[in-house]
């Protein structure tokens, strides 16, 4: 692997920005090098975009309280994982 080639977890950390077309014109070439190559990555790339499809018509309103809570405890603290 080259230096510039771009790791699975390194995909897993930049999948929201690509996704939001938030990264640079090289971090997407980047990323969809990797995509083109990896199949596992690419099977969660479009598992992320069914989920953003599929809870994007969701308001803070349609979830209980119990289920607004227990989001916010399990992606509270994500990136200290």
């Amino acid at each position: 692997m080259s230096v510039d080639e771009l790791t699975c977890k390194e995909l897993v950390e930049v999948v929201t920005d690509y996704l939001e077309d938030r990264l640079t014109p090289e971090e997407r070439v980047r990323f969809e090098e990797h995509v083109a190559f990896c199949s596992w990555c690419r099977t969660y790339l479009e598992q992320m975009r069914e989920t953003v499809r599929l809870t994007g018509t969701l308001a803070e309103d349609d979830l209980s309280p119990e289920a607004r809570d227990g989001l916010l405890q399990a992606f509270r603290d994500w990136k200290e994982r």
